[in-house]
């Protein structure tokens, strides 16, 4: 018999979200949708959340600069932290996409090493490492 292998799991790409759209504009995007101009209503929410962030590219870029927040996706591996952790040094993460914390890092490591987290998108990590750091959260 052969030796199975569990491929680790991939991260999600996305994050899903629910909006509520008033019945006249929802018809308007039926009605955009059905003669061709976008694929789905997904499609046509998709691109005008590009849209408005493309119109808004400056005060992202000089937000981001002042606020010192790393773009796109940052993971904090268990070494990482462990060497953090060495160095006698505390980590403030600001992350504007996607921060995740690797799933072997422990709530004790994560509580030593984080003093605080700020994602304007999504956090990745264990429930019990969120929970250890509810209260560095923001």
């Amino acid at each position: 018999m052969a030796d199975l292998h569990k491929l680790r799991e991939r991260p999600p790409e996305a994050e899903k979200i629910t909006i509520n759209v008033g019945y006249v504009d929802l018809g308007h995007i039926d009605l955009l949708v059905r003669e061709g101009f976008y694929s789905n209503r997904t499609d046509f929410i998709r691109t005008a959340i590009r849209n408005q962030l493309s119109a808004h590219s400056d005060a992202v870029k000089q937000s981001i600069v002042r606020n010192t927040m790393e773009l796109g996706l940052r993971h904090y591996s268990r070494e990482d932290l462990e060497t953090v952790k060495a160095a006698g040094r505390r980590l403030r993460i600001h992350v504007l996409g996607l921060a995740s914390i690797a799933e072997d890092v422990t709530p004790e490591l994560a509580r030593e090493t984080i003093e605080s987290i700020t994602v304007l998108g999504a956090l990745q990590a264990s429930k019990t490492v969120k929970a250890a750091l509810q209260d560095r959260i923001s």
